[in-house]
């Protein structure tokens, strides 16, 4: 093999290993069947989430989750796949779902959250949660019930009073 060609797989190898390294969400979808405008539709999607999504070589990609421990990926490393890749854990499991939802042709496999491997049910389960800012304002809003129930009990008790 040409030593040229080699070294550029190699560096295909590594981007997607420090990639995987870097991302808390990591999922892998089969793409056979959808059009052009498709797919781009699905890329101005993930992006609006900050999830990167790339095609690689099947092969290539079995080298990268080899290296960085996730071999049993392996199996779903069959047809044409896209990869995406977020420092959000939910975010790509959700953008990808959404969009498989209206194009059947959009086949989930599997992926990786926050350092483990998960199978499609996991992934189905993490396409319902809410992104990152919904998750925030429900935890705010968990915060703020009590004290406002609280503010709600001490203004009927001075009101009470007055009377």
């Amino acid at each position: 093999m040409n030593q040229n060609v080699l070294n550029a797989k190699q560096a295909v190898v590594s981007e997607i290993s420090t990639k995987l390294k870097e991302s808390d969400g990591f999922v892998i979808a089969e793409y056979r069947g959808l059009t052009v405008a498709e797919v781009t539709e699905l890329r101005n999607n993930l992006r609006k989430e900050d999830v990167e999504m790339k095609v690689y070589k099947n092969t290539l990609v079995e080298r990268a989750v080899e290296d960085c421990g996730f071999g049993e990926l392996k199996d779903q490393l069959v047809g044409p796949n896209a990869f995406a890749f977020s420092k959000d854990a939910t975010a790509p499991a959700r953008v990808l779902s959404k969009f498989a939802k209206a194009h059947k042709a959009l086949v989930l496999k599997s992926g990786i959250v926050e350092g483990k491997v998960v199978d499609l049910a996991t992934i189905n389960e993490l396409a319902s949660l809410p992104n990152h800012d919904g998750m925030i304002a429900m935890l705010m809003g968990c915060l703020q019930s009590p004290v406002r129930s609280f503010a709600c009990a001490v203004k009927a008790v001075a009101d009470a009073k007055a009377e």
